[in-house]
């Protein structure tokens, strides 16, 4: 409908045009000395027009000719750019690929650009790191900031992330501390290097920044936190008066896990230590009851076995079914030589789990009371819970004898 109503004015405009031309009677005279000319005025506007717009389109051509240079510049350097890009995409396309040789030389042709040359100096990196070419990596690396020295978080992420692949923690963490500010990333990073390196107070120190920024869910977290406590402690095995120092630092909360503390058990039956053992189970399963953990009660008999017999049986108002509790009542029993007691105790755990450790604990009772051949049919049914284990773990196979 536009150039509808643009032709209708155009028409309009040469009709209005060719009845004043028709009308207009005027003319121009020019007199020179040697010569007269007398021109129409319709001619002479015409003349005007045409010489005005030759006039435009001279001025236009010689602009053209004059910026003609420019324009080739400019056209090399789009069509330079246009494959740079080409080029940069190809490399990154590769390497998502799992194409490293390839992403690695399209990179390498990138290089000679300035634009791009940083990031592509990086995928050169990563590529090189997917090969496992460490020298050429770092090399790629050094031009990475060289060429873009602005885009030195993005190499130093890069850096600290292929260090820790490689299993140079202790790089990694160098590296990470050169960043101007530790986002995110930065931080999930700096937990994997702690982890690697051991360092479970600077990674336990690391879990609050986490938590506050909502890196990982609520029981994610947990059991990174349950984690690094257990390692702490086992670590931390080395001195008894160092182990329970940091025991009791420990928050409440981790005292009463049932893991940590079966790791604390098992650190403080290393060292014999077996008021500490007891105050460890006795303390968790206050706040939660756990099978795994209440069988350390009675691994490490202490000098006052009545007091220990007198918790377990508190305990067992509470859980009349538990097997191991059974398991650990006989062993108290049997220790306090109360025969009797302790057969009742390791019946009733067989009734509810019959296991191997209970069967043997029957048998070394019975030998100890003379029953020599309920001690054998004990230590034979120990011998039927255990055979099907063994299978199962080594699938049937027997060692070559050698």
């Amino acid at each position: 409908m536009r150039w509808l109503l643009w032709i209708i004015a155009l028409a309009a405009l040469a009709i209005g045009l060719i009845l004043v031309a028709r009308v207009n009677q005027g003319f121009i005279l020019l007199v020179t000395p040697m010569h007269r000319i007398e021109l129409s005025l319709n001619l002479a506007i015409l003349l005007v027009l045409a010489t005005i717009v030759a006039g435009y389109l001279l001025v236009r051509a010689f602009a053209l000719v004059m910026s003609m240079p420019g324009r080739v510049r400019e056209f090399r350097k789009r069509r330079a750019q246009n494959k740079e890009r080409t080029t940069f995409s190809e490399a990154v396309r590769n390497y998502f690929e799992g194409r490293y040789g390839k992403a690695e030389r399209a990179a390498a042709a990138v290089l000679s650009t300035n634009s791009s040359a940083g990031l592509a100096a990086l995928v050169g990196a990563w590529s090189a790191h997917g090969r496992r070419d460490y020298a050429l990596r770092d090399e790629y690396l050094a031009k990475a900031a060289e060429h873009a020295p602005n885009e030195n978080v993005a190499r130093l992420m890069a850096q600290a992330e292929m260090y820790l692949d490689e299993r140079r923690y202790h790089d990694a963490l160098n590296v990470l501390r050169q960043l101007p500010e530790k986002h995110t990333e930065a931080l999930k990073l700096e937990l994997r290097a702690r982890e690697q390196a051991h360092d479970w107070e600077a990674m336990l120190a690391l879990l609050p920044q986490l938590e506050k920024r909502k890196v990982f869910d609520g029981a994610m977290l947990e059991e990174i936190r349950r984690h690094a406590y257990m390692e702490n402690l086992r670590h931390k095995a080395v001195d008894v008066e160092a182990l329970r120092t940091y025991w009791s630092r420990l928050p409440s909360q981790q005292r009463s896990d049932p893991r940590i503390a079966s790791i604390a058990a098992q650190c403080f039956l290393s060292f014999g230590s077996c008021s500490d053992v007891h105050k460890v189970v006795e303390t968790a399963l206050a706040a939660e009851w756990d099978s795994a953990l209440v069988a350390y009660y009675s691994e490490c008999l202490g000098a006052n076995v009545n007091r220990q017999l007198e918790q377990a049986e508190k305990w067992l108002k509470e859980h009349p079914q538990d097997p191991v509790l059974l398991l650990v009542l006989g062993k108290l029993c049997a220790h306090q030589e109360l025969w009797g007691k302790a057969q009742s105790y390791l019946e009733a755990s067989l009734s509810v789990e019959p296991t191997h450790s209970t069967h043997l604990e029957l048998a070394r009772l019975f030998e100890r009371t003379g029953k020599s051949e309920q001690a054998t049919a004990q230590y034979r049914q120990a011998l039927e819970q255990t055979l099907p284990r063994l299978k199962q773990a080594t699938g049937g196979r027997r060692r070559p004898v050698i």
